[in-house]
């Protein structure tokens, strides 16, 4: 790769990343913010440390931090899980206790940055969005004037070429742009803030998730039947059509059904035209945060098609 002109004004500047399976969000991020300020380490926030995705895109990293250098000049890494833990396997944020506990530990990792006077940029493009929403939480209490969150914006072209990392550098005229997210660092003016509870801190990332996601998510479940919302939360954690017919002990053919139903929907909340393709990308993509936040939505009664009997009154109240 070429080599990166460095800016060394400002020592001791960390950047904290959240990754996926794109490990060159990272570099992009990185490369960019190296022409502005000195990064002296690089702190990797990301779920599952064993899928596969995540382990080569780790690899990827890996090897560019090869004997604690990056683009020729010292860069340390660091990689921290996000999740809960059992029997020292990390599992995905998948439940209120993984999510309490991601947020403690980006809660406590900023508390050190900044107890250590560290100046943090924090790069949330990569993984989850609730990975992102996490950090923006805890950036929230624990950033200053001198901390930033950044976006990268990658163009279609640029991001298909650089699809799980086969390009890890861009050039300029690939267009890849780090944009600052605004941000209102309250712990700065507040520092009571700063000692504030997960507990308290859980409503905070449900209120910051884009509410029109929010509503498109809520209009397509709200218009399916309990089995169809079972096929749907699913398909959101990944499983395979047969993997969901044998979970719920259904067809093939029934999941199927149930799966064009729920394309149907999402293609009218999306305002996507009829004939637009959906897969089951799409549906872990778009529910897998919404489902994992919020419980199930009360069910609607369907009148019954039996009929109701009634019951012949007893012979001294058919006489009154």
């Amino acid at each position: 790769m070429g080599k990166v002109k460095q800016v060394r004004e400002v020592p001791g500047s960390i950047l904290v990343a959240t990754l996926g399976g794109q490990p060159q969000i990272v570099t992009f991020a990185l490369d960019a913010l190296l022409t502005r300020v000195a990064i002296n380490e690089v702190i990797i926030l990301h779920p599952v440390a064993h899928h596969h995705r995540i382990q080569t895109a780790l690899g990827r990293l890996k090897a560019e931090f090869a004997d604690g250098q990056y683009a020729g000049c010292p860069c340390r890494l660091r990689i921290i899980p996000l999740g809960s833990s059992t029997n020292d396997q990390w599992e995905e944020m998948s439940d209120d206790a993984s999510v309490e506990a991601a947020l403690k530990t980006i809660l406590a990792l900023f508390s050190e940055l900044k107890a250590d006077r560290h100046s943090i940029h924090a790069c949330i493009s990569g993984g989850r969005r609730l990975m992102a929403l996490l950090v923006l939480s805890a950036s929230m209490l624990h950033f200053d004037h001198r901390d930033a969150l950044w976006h990268v914006s990658t163009p279609a072209a640029t991001r298909e070429r650089a699809d799980e990392g086969a390009l890890m550098h861009a050039a300029p005229e690939d267009g890849v742009r780090l944009v600052r997210v605004p941000l209102a660092p309250w712990g700065a003016y507040f520092s009571v803030l700063r000692d504030a509870t997960v507990e308290s801190l859980q409503r905070l990332y449900l209120q910051q998730m884009d509410s029109q996601q929010r509503d498109r998510c809520a209009q397509v479940m709200g218009q399916l039947t309990q089995r169809q919302r079972a096929v749907l939360r699913a398909f959101a954690e990944g499983l395979t059509p047969q993997q969901i017919a044998d979970q719920l002990v259904i067809t093939l053919a029934a999941v199927d059904a149930h799966k064009l139903v729920i394309f149907r929907r999402c293609r009218i909340a999306w305002g996507y035209p009829p004939g637009h393709h959906l897969n089951y990308h799409f549906l872990r993509e778009q529910f897998r945060e919404y489902l994992a936040l919020h419980s199930e939505p009360p069910q609607h009664t369907r009148p019954t098609s039996k009929k109701i009997l009634k019951k012949p009154l007893p012979k001294d109240v058919r006489n009154l």
